[in-house]
């Protein structure tokens, strides 16, 4: 009887990839803006002072960066959600660890935000200029660990998730090693720069390019192709 509802391609597995191929690019689109665009605009490297004044000159663009983080997350909600409901048939507990994963690294960054929040709080202590230029440096050194954490917990998804592409079937094998590769740069750069930060800043500025390029790959292929379907 509901035969005839379902269209060649349009499946719900098949309509819930292309779903996620979007929200991932809404992903890695939000979270550029964010670091980029909005904070990195901001941040004077070496010059505390110079970076508070800009952040508290240009308070819109510093909460357009908070705003934009906080829909990267939602998006990437969308996005674990969704791949997990494609993959746990096929291997439903390393589906569920890999979005556990996912959510916990969604969870580290929404409380890394809020150090976002605090620095434009910092005026409301009317501390002197100086002193609230050193805190603004502090937090943003402490928002940037707080990020390589998140990706700690992002690299093992993207891990795990590489090895469900890789086993499926559901898309080329080449996006499941693409993905496990900015799993494995994720993974080493964010340890390294936690555990070994001088070792870490002799690594080359491209380590992390790989990161970006699968990211971008199983988005795009999401997006483009969205997955085989399965044999009836």
């Amino acid at each position: 009887m509901g035969d005839h509802r379902r269209r060649p391609g349009m499946s719900a597995d098949a309509s819930h990839a292309r779903l996620a191929g979007f929200l991932y690019l809404g992903t890695i689109g939000f979270g550029v803006y964010a670091e980029v665009v909005a904070r990195g605009a901001l941040i004077v490297r070496g010059d505390p002072a110079a970076t508070a004044q800009a952040i508290f000159a240009s308070g819109s663009t510093f909460r357009l960066g908070m705003i934009a983080d906080l829909a990267m997350l939602g998006c990437y909600i969308g996005v674990t959600i969704l791949l997990h409901g494609i993959f746990r048939m096929g291997a439903p507990r390393i589906s569920a660890t890999a979005a556990s994963f996912s959510l916990i690294g969604i969870a580290m960054l929404a409380c890394d935000t809020l150090m976002s929040a605090m620095i434009l709080r910092l005026p409301d202590l009317g501390q002197p200029s100086s002193s609230l230029a050193d805190w603004v440096y502090l937090l943003l050194r402490v928002h940037g660990d707080g990020y390589k954490i998140s990706l700690v917990f992002f690299g093992a998804y993207c891990l795990l998730l590489g090895w469900l592409i890789w086993r499926g079937g559901a898309m080329p094998r080449a996006i499941g090693l693409l993905v496990a590769a900015a799993g494995a740069c994720n993974l080493v750069n964010s340890l390294a720069w936690l555990g070994a930060p001088l070792w870490a800043a002799q690594l080359p500025q491209y380590f992390t390019l790989p990161t970006l390029l699968g990211e971008l790959a199983l988005a795009l292929w999401l997006l483009a192709f969205g997955i085989r379907e399965r044999e009836a």
